[in-house]
């Protein structure tokens, strides 16, 4: 999301707040679980890597005084307000990561999946043809857009549904690539999918048993990777240095386990978000909405930034989870969303 679509954003925050607002409600921090225990310093480190690109003037104000005050934790006290943002839905925490995978700058060998840049014809927002279509009638092949070659097919998927990742050449060398548009279709989930037929339930879906089951079965595979039509390009981001994170929604580099990819439609990019996750892994934590995802939809839903590499992919697939997220505006931003009585 740009700077100057942040107003409107919030502006349909407010607006969409208007009919839950029942259901959603100014907190204070004591109400967010072990407030207190967190390391308040990391999340300012974070939310002062995008703030600078909100223009909207409250958070400008903000952005500008987040270096003046030496208690990180004050500073988020002071001037934010938690607001619980719901409709009554249960919230639904999940994790991603950036894979590294093997690959070439050409098509040889074991290197024979490419991953597409956006072919010049397709236009955001608008609806191009379906994965099935892209990949049954060849529409990308043999025009130049391809940036590399992997040795997998899943792979190129779940890179898609991540967003962004590393690939590492033969000689070592190491390219970046991350979103480059879409082909306009809705998400749909492998994972139901699969849960729908029989083939796997809810306590075994993760992201690990559906690779396993499509590498297992490569021809019905590529048809359960065709029920998603969504179809996601890239581009390449060599620029970003190698100990940093990939970019994120908001063009800059995101923070594994201080990240959060969200719904823009009701979180807005750049703000500060207290995170309660339940599960075999509780995380009560202030993570900032730096990300958007395709699967990510609803006033209650967070994909967590993992981090980089085969760990924090194992990490990443084994979560999901319930809890709640509280978003942190600024003062008279909470005051416009969710007036006091």
């Amino acid at each position: 999301m740009t700077p100057s679509a942040f107003g409107t954003v919030l502006c349909a925050l407010v607006l969409s707040m208007t009919s839950v607002s029942a259901k959603s409600r100014l907190l204070e921090f004591s109400d967010l679980r072990s407030w207190e225990a967190d390391d308040h310093s990391a999340a300012l480190d974070v939310f002062q890597n995008t703030c600078v690109d909100l223009k909207d003037p409250e958070w400008a104000k903000l952005c500008a005084l987040a270096t003046s005050l030496p208690d990180p934790k004050a500073f988020f006290e002071l001037f934010f307000k938690p607001v619980l943002i719901s409709d009554g839905s249960p919230a639904l925490f999940t994790g991603y990561y950036e894979p590294e995978l093997q690959g070439s700058l050409t098509r040889a060998g074991p290197y024979r999946y490419p991953l597409y840049r956006k072919p010049p014809e397709v236009e955001e927002d608008t609806i191009w043809f379906s994965r099935q279509e892209i990949e049954d009638k060849n529409l990308l092949t043999n025009r130049g857009l391809a940036i590399a070659y992997v040795t997998d097919p899943v792979d190129v998927f779940f890179l898609q549904i991540q967003g962004s990742g590393r690939v590492r050449l033969p000689d070592g060398e190491v390219i970046r690539v991350g979103y480059g548009g879409r082909n306009g279709h809705e998400y749909k989930s492998i994972g139901k999918e699969l849960i729908r037929r029989g083939i796997l339930n809810e306590t075994n879906a993760s992201a690990q048993s559906i690779r396993s089951w499509v590498r297992k079965n490569p021809i019905d595979g590529r048809v359960l990777l065709q029920h998603n039509p969504s179809y996601v390009f890239f581009r390449e981001v060599s620029e970003v240095p190698a100990e940093k994170g990939p970019l994120g929604a908001m063009n800059r580099s995101i923070t594994d386990m201080r990240t959060i990819a969200v719904d823009p439609d009701y979180t807005p990019l750049g703000a500060p978000v207290w995170i309660e996750k339940q599960g075999a892994d509780p995380i009560n934590r202030l993570m900032v909405a730096q990300d958007t995802g395709s699967a990510i939809k609803g006033k209650q839903r967070a994909d967590i930034f993992y981090g980089t590499g085969e760990e924090a992919g194992r990490a990443a697939g084994r979560i999901k989870d319930p809890g709640r997220m509280v978003v942190l505006l600024p003062l008279q931003l909470a005051y416009d969303v969710v007036p006091e009585n």
